[in-house]
């Protein structure tokens, strides 16, 4: 679990394909610094497993960098289809129980991938408008909560194929959203509360039988919504 605030912006140092799998080593003190094998670390807003830990050159004692593995469920259902060495990404540990939820609830799973389609540039602050995967409209609220490459966004606007964020001078320098252009393709993750509400009382609608049976309608109305677990 995780909460949207990013904690630095690390670095893809390589990319290795074996098989059907994509190996990334990603440079990341901050979040490396106390990781072990098996921990979550949210990259670009997808959570993924720590398989392996880098050393630094000078100190083989001091890792600062993590490997992760890809699979072609990830590489399919998130932007990493254009990783290369040199990518800069933002990276959060997963949060600890008692800390602050500085964000909102974001579980590192991939609900679709946007593409930025304008950059306002304001005096200290931006608005990006993102276009929405054909699907995840009906989660998008003015004011409710996106993730944005697991960046925590509040929604300014939304017109339902399309929704605005505003970017703070702080989420511009710490975070990769301050250096995307248009054309830029973006992971996005929609409120899980959204998807459990709609989940919970889709049963209790009458299906086009007239049933009112909880689990009439349910599995139809999930059936074409996957997300990214890595």
């Amino acid at each position: 679990m995780f909460t949207g605030i990013v904690e630095e912006m690390g670095e893809v140092l390589d990319l290795r394909r074996t098989d059907d799998v994509v190996v990334l080593t990603v440079r990341g003190p901050t979040v490396t610094s106390d990781a072990r094998l098996g921990d979550s670390i949210a990259v670009n807003g997808v959570c993924l497993t720590v398989t392996g830990l880098v050393s630094r050159p000078a100190d083989d004692t001091l890792p600062d960098a993590f490997r992760v593995e890809l699979v072609p469920e990830t590489l399919a259902r998130s932007s990493f289809a254009d990783v290369a060495p040199g990518t800069r990404v933002n990276l959060e540990r997963a949060v600890a129980v008692g800390g602050r939820l500085g964000g909102h609830i974001v579980q590192g799973h991939v609900d679709g991938v946007g593409t930025l389609l304008d950059r306002n540039p304001g005096a200290r602050s931006d608005e990006l408008r993102i276009a929405l995967p054909s699907g995840l409209a009906r989660y998008v609220v003015e004011k409710g909560s996106i993730t944005v490459d697991g960046v925590s966004l509040t929604v300014a606007a939304t017109d339902g194929a399309t929704f605005t964020v505003a970017l703070i001078p702080t989420t511009l320098a710490h975070t990769t959203l301050g250096a995307r252009a248009p054309g830029d393709t973006v992971n996005l993750e929609v409120d899980v509360v959204a998807k459990y509400v709609e989940r919970l009382t889709a049963g209790y609608e009458p299906s086009v039988q007239g049933s009112t049976d909880p689990g009439s309608t349910a599995g139809a109305a999930s059936a074409d919504r996957r997300t990214v677990e890595q």
